[in-house]
């Protein structure tokens, strides 16, 4: 599948989870926010991550479809802001958050150093639930 294939598909995807949205009634919601860091944030960068050190020599993305992936990426982080009762303006930069996956291979991490959620000392991932790798 093309980059461009799969940008349309996670923005679609991201577009449908946040019309879909419902803030948990007793936040928070960390099977859902951990489903949207796996399944939307985290896939999102590994498009991104896979384009500009792949084996081949970096992707330079449209204009457009960059847009697309950072705003999808935007997206799930805002929505997993809002499982734990947070509201966010996620204007995070793909570069930003692909240098901290790198890092730290782990996207929970990146979520929680990108929008502060939650805080520190507070519970990130369910009881029993390993670190969430990309």
């Amino acid at each position: 599948m093309s980059y461009t294939a799969r940008i349309d598909a996670l923005a679609e995807q991201a577009r449908a989870d946040r019309a879909a949205f419902e803030p948990p009634a007793d936040p928070p919601d960390r099977e859902q926010a951990l489903a949207y860091l796996r399944e939307g944030a985290g896939q999102a960068l590994g498009v991104y991550v896979d384009a500009r050190a792949g084996e081949d020599a970096p992707v330079r993305f449209e204009p457009a479809a960059y847009r697309r992936l950072e705003g999808a990426m935007n997206d799930w982080l805002a929505l997993y802001a809002a499982c734990h009762g947070t509201r966010i303006e996620a204007s995070f930069t793909l570069r930003t958050a692909a240098e901290l996956l790198v890092d730290t291979h782990d996207i929970v991490a990146v979520a929680r150093l990108l929008t502060g959620v939650p805080e520190r000392g507070e519970e990130v991932t369910p009881a029993g639930d390993e670190r969430q790798n990309w």
